[in-house]
């Protein structure tokens, strides 16, 4: 999972959390100190991506997105948002809504900036997604007490995610690796198959990460890289890779913790719920639009902001909340989400298919083996016979060699007659 690292607003004290899936785990930079301000004057990116203006449009209300992390825990600002949940790691409750394993405050966060709903008029923390509806999938990162690996609960998340509505599933978490696990193929397959949106950050290169990982590497996710507050690389905390799809800030981003309090992290973490969010404003906004159609307007819409895009830094740009409810956006020409998998499957993953036996027919029926043929009779004329081989590596090479040796032999006497005559003439 990717580093977050935040400070709690106006308390002095600093707080630092460091999740990996496969164990990997880094020490994150010293977080900066965040005014002790109104919260929601500290939520920059409302105004600046375009999400206040998009809201004249929607807020996300219908559309469902699955937050798989640590757990969505009861907290005001997001009274109302989760509608339903799950623990995958035995170690949590039913509804998802108990924080479990290494930094469990984690999936709180996420889920805050993605559809917090604030405490009042002006107050509290609200999500870009405030009306849409949140699925809490609860996984035990960094501890080996789950009754499942990290690899296999998030498997077993995603499936339950697609089975009970999700429209959109957020993961901001990553394995730190290119590649990832078998059992992932056939979870991401069966979210793409039922037209849901995956959205997945890029990592953070603070905490080692300099390259995108799983799942942000799998073919048909949503991958998100982050900025800073001048909407410049986040080199400390945004990987980089040319699976990067668009880019959303992930620095000085404000959320809530479990117990209410709030705190300022950075790390493509955020980045990502943002995007999300985004996600469900365009699946609100057009609800026709299936996976693939969805990901193209939040695509087309990015502002490139002054840069040569695509690249393994921004993707295709920065996201515009409002352009991506209102734009006019070509049709996409991309392939499916599952068909960009299923192909990757089939080139990368055939080392490791079996070959099954083919079915028989009907009229097919098991018969006992007959017995070989008996040998044919020994002949005397054909032992002296040449046979193919016979002739190709004996017969055929001998007759060149006496053939040349003649030759030579009919020259050395030519030579030696006209050597004689010469002299007898003298």
């Amino acid at each position: 999972m990717t580093r977050s690292a935040w400070r709690r607003i106006g308390a002095g004290v600093a707080l630092g959390l460091t999740m990996a899936l496969g164990g990997a785990f880094v020490a994150p930079t010293a977080p900066a100190f965040a005014e002790n301000t109104q919260v929601r004057d500290l939520e920059y990116w409302l105004n600046d991506y375009g999400f206040t203006q998009a809201w004249n449009t929607t807020r996300g209300a219908g559309v469902t997105v699955a937050v798989i992390d640590t757990g969505v825990a009861d907290v005001a600002d997001l009274t109302g948002a989760v509608v339903g949940g799950t623990d995958v790691s035995g170690l949590g409750s039913a509804n998802g809504q108990t924080p479990v394993g290494e930094g469990s405050e984690h999936g709180t966060l996420v889920a805050s900036l993605l559809a917090g709903r604030g405490t009042g008029e002006g107050s509290g923390v609200l999500g870009v997604a405030p009306e849409a509806s949140l699925l809490a999938v609860s996984v035990a990162f960094g501890t080996s007490d789950a009754t499942l690996s990290n690899d296999d609960q998030i498997a077993e998340g995603i499936r339950w995610a697609v089975d009970n509505g999700a429209d959109v599933i957020n993961m901001s978490l990553t394995r730190n690796t290119l590649d990832w696990p078998p059992s992932w193929d056939d979870a991401f397959l069966y979210a793409f198959e039922n037209d849901v949106v995956v959205v997945a950050a890029a990592g953070n290169r603070g905490s080692g990460t300099t390259e995108v990982g799983a799942p942000a590497t799998i073919p048909g996710v949503l991958t998100v890289a982050g900025v800073d507050r001048n909407k410049g690389a986040s080199f400390d905390a945004s990987s980089q890779g040319i699976t990067i799809s668009v880019a959303a800030p992930s620095e000085q981003l404000v959320g809530v913790v479990p117990g209410g309090g709030y705190v300022q992290w950075n790390g493509t973490s955020a980045a990502a719920p943002i995007v999300s969010g985004l996600v469900a404003l365009v699946r609100a906004a057009y609800p026709r639009l299936d996976a693939a159609e969805v990901m193209n307007r939040v695509i087309e819409t990015a502002d490139p902001n002054g840069r040569v895009v695509p690249s393994p830094i921004y993707g295709n740009g920065l996201i515009d909340a409002a352009a991506a409810v209102t734009a006019a956006v070509p049709a996409s020409t991309s392939p499916e989400p599952a068909a960009l998998l299923e192909e990757w499957i089939r080139v990368h993953r055939r080392a490791d298919t079996e070959v099954e036996p083919t079915p028989q027919t009907a009229t097919q029926v098991p018969v006992a083996p007959q017995e070989d043929p008996a040998l044919p009779a020994p002949s005397v004329v054909a032992a002296w016979l040449p046979s193919p081989l016979t002739l190709t590596y004996v017969t055929v090479p001998l007759l060149v060699l006496v053939g040349f040796g003649t030759l030579v032999t009919l020259l050395g006497t030519g030579a030696t007659r006209h050597i004689k005559r010469i002299r007898s003439k003298r």
